[in-house]
């Protein structure tokens, strides 16, 4: 598979997405990009705005086998993971798998489980295993996890995700409301009850999704580009409004995620712009700020907005590479430098 193939059939599988769930473009494209960074999403959102069809659809699509975990004060660990059940014929126990053994996991409100509960899942999102009573088990390849919480009802009956738990989320977005036409549509199948629901057919092969994964690697990131990614985070940490910065493992996901965002956008190389797509999405959820800063209702989000304004953006020039282009200039003289490279 090449980088026009893998850009093509990335292509087919929102087409068909957005045939079934009425949600922004780009939004889907960013949890496809998780998953093909083989990572995982966090959907923060209101009740009601798609997120269980979403996640089902992307399964379908995409070829992988889906389960849904719904996330609830009383649940335990090995209600997530498994057990080992003891078998009356053979007089031995024997391990049952967990909800946990599917290729895409939809983790419903996750915030309402324990943090034991919650802490069940880290080892499976960063290890794509669990262990049951000193036994390893792996879990399918591909394997991630889209998880929801609820904005509205934090405090009330939940249990905030640590932080160790968040930096595990490659990427965190809002699904947020359909715009008007798109509110119309879903009245609309709602009053066509003669008429099926749209729903999603499956577009790509689990082997497919494992060559697709394997793409980013071919994507060229000039060295100017990787200082970018560097300068950027560790801007994060400066700031006087954030305890603590980004870690050395979201450089790593931003890295990953750029690339997987050129492949997508038919590219072989990296360009700024990529980076200014995905930063709010990778960066901000990893972000604590300052008591201050909460108080005056800072948003993570606004910190990399100001971030992004103030690094000096990389260009490439016919005497070569420079950084220095100010952060509102134009992404061009870049996407030309990188493809002369």
């Amino acid at each position: 598979m090449d980088v026009d193939l893998a850009g093509e059939r990335s292509r087919a599988v929102l087409d068909e997405l957005s045939n079934v769930v009425v949600i922004d473009d780009d939004i889907l494209r960013m949890i496809l990009t998780g998953a093909i960074s083989r990572g995982h999403v966090l959907l923060e959102d209101v009740p009601g705005t798609g997120k269980t069809l979403t996640a089902r659809s992307f399964a379908t699509a995409l070829g992988l086998s889906f389960n849904r975990i719904q996330f609830t004060p009383d649940l335990l660990p090995s209600d997530v993971t498994g057990t080992n059940v003891f078998n009356e014929k053979t007089r031995e126990f024997e391990f049952s798998k967990g909800p946990v053994f599917a290729n895409v996991i939809l983790a419903d409100e996750i915030n309402r489980a324990s943090p034991k509960t919650q802490a069940a899942l880290l080892e499976a999102m960063g290890e794509g295993q669990v262990t049951v009573d000193g036994v390893t088990h792996p879990l399918p390849d591909p394997f991630f996890v889209i998880a929801t919480q609820n904005p509205v009802e934090q405090g009330n009956g939940t249990f905030p995700l640590p932080e160790a738990q968040k930096d595990r989320f490659l990427v965190k977005t809002s699904l947020g409301y359909p715009d008007e036409a798109g509110e119309r549509e879903l009245i609309d199948r709602r009053a066509d009850r003669d008429t099926p629901t749209p729903s999603a057919s499956q577009v790509l092969t689990t082997g497919d999704v494992q060559a697709l994964q394997g793409m980013p690697e071919e994507i060229t990131v000039h060295a100017d580009i990787r200082d970018y990614i560097v300068a950027v985070v560790r801007a994060t940490r400066a700031d006087q409004r954030v305890t603590v910065g980004v870690s050395p493992r979201g450089t790593q996901r931003l890295f990953e995620v750029v690339r997987t965002h050129a492949m997508l956008s038919g590219r072989s190389y990296v360009v700024p712009d990529d980076l200014k797509a995905v930063a709010d999405s990778v960066l901000a959820h990893r972000l604590v700020l300052t008591a201050d800063a909460t108080v005056d209702e800072i948003d993570q989000r606004d910190v990399i907005a100001d971030v992004l304004d103030t690094v000096p953006v990389p260009s490439v020039d016919d005497a070569g590479p420079t950084i220095g282009q100010s952060a509102g200039a134009h992404s061009a003289s870049a996407a030309k430098g990188a493809k002369q490279e």
